[in-house]
């Protein structure tokens, strides 16, 4: 199935099981009466809202790239994570609001049984389908899918401290600790709420991807060509599920343009290979100089003007540079 398409499906799942979810969840309250279980479903709330605009977002994100948007439609998707982040942190200031004013004036509990019963489905699901929404959001290189994932996941685990509390006050009748649980698990949601819209700015900002570039670094070094002379100003970025790739290569001087194009095709196919068939790829083709030779280890160059003195290691601080390298900047 096509990615784009899977991504889609996956999404108007995850706003159905957000639906569903929500209604269990106004059950149990309505049942229980409690503060952490209205609480775990105003976050329900927010699921079903960030389901909406990750489900609106991935259908733009993935419409192909047009005269006004000729780098494609991606960044939708961070401006989905970047508002479900904030969703998660607003509910977060709502539940210590409403914490606080129960633990004030504590309500009784009324059929908690059924209430745990209730929650303990509710997790059971939410876990299930955030782990799957995760697996995919990576798989298919879906920031939105991805971050709806994390927040089911940050849910089940916010409903699993709350059936904890429940299962206490049943035994024990310590009603302030309903308030206890859900102010807690808001302070832990909002941390997360702010990692997810953190990451989203970031990419909207297009804020280098450390853990990108050391991976495309990583496999350039381990599959070096003895003709990639040297590899500078290095740029990756990554909009929606296509990796955008710019890099200035330099190969030996005497190459024609048909011999540089396929050093150029050999490293397109290379990054292909390990990220993907969905990429943007751009590269300026420098030619050698005398104070390359130090550093080339093309061992059968007939022109050579120096002999060679040192492999220089691709590193984030010298691919990412727009500067030829040569012995001056060898560590």
């Amino acid at each position: 199935m096509d990615k784009s398409k899977e991504t889609l499906r996956i999404q108007s799942w995850i706003l159905i099981v957000a639906v569903l979810l929500f209604s269990i969840k106004i059950v149990a309250w309505y049942l229980t009466h409690s503060v952490s279980i209205l609480t775990d479903a105003l976050e329900s709330i927010v699921n079903i809202i960030a389901g909406l605009v990750g489900y609106y977002s991935l259908s733009i994100a993935y419409k192909p790239r047009d005269s006004n948007h000729p780098y494609g439609h991606g960044k939708a998707e961070f401006l989905s994570a970047a508002i479900e982040g904030t969703l998660i942190m607003l509910a977060g200031v709502y539940i210590i609001y409403e914490g606080v004013e129960h633990l004030i004036h504590p309500r009784p509990l009324e059929q908690l049984h059924f209430g745990i019963l209730l929650e303990v489905c509710s997790a059971l699901i939410n876990f299930v389908v955030g782990f799957l929404a995760v697996k995919k959001g990576k798989a298919n290189g879906s920031e939105a899918l991805e971050a709806s994932g994390h927040h089911l996941k940050t849910d089940t685990y916010s409903t699993i401290a709350i059936i904890i509390g429940l299962v206490l006050m049943y035994y024990t009748g310590f009603r302030q600790l309903d308030s206890i649980v859900a102010i807690i698990m808001s302070i832990v949601i909002m941390i997360i709420g702010y990692r997810i819209a953190r990451k989203s700015v970031a990419g909207i900002m297009d804020e280098a991807d450390e853990k990108i570039l050391g991976k495309v670094i990583d496999l350039l070094n381990r599959s070096r060509l003895p003709n990639w002379v040297d590899i500078h100003n290095l740029r990756v970025i990554k909009f929606g599920n296509v990796l955008h790739v710019d890099c200035h290569m330099t190969v030996p001087w005497f190459l024609n343009v048909r011999q540089a194009h396929k050093e150029v095709e050999a490293l397109r196919n290379l990054i292909e290979k390990e990220f993907g068939s969905a990429m943007e790829f751009f590269v300026h083709a420098d030619d050698c100089t005398g104070r390359c030779c130090p550093i080339c280890i093309k061992t059968d160059c007939t022109v050579r003007e120096h002999p060679f003195v040192k492999k220089i290691e691709w590193r984030l601080d010298n691919v990412v540079p727009n500067k030829k390298h040569d012995l001056s900047t060898a560590p």
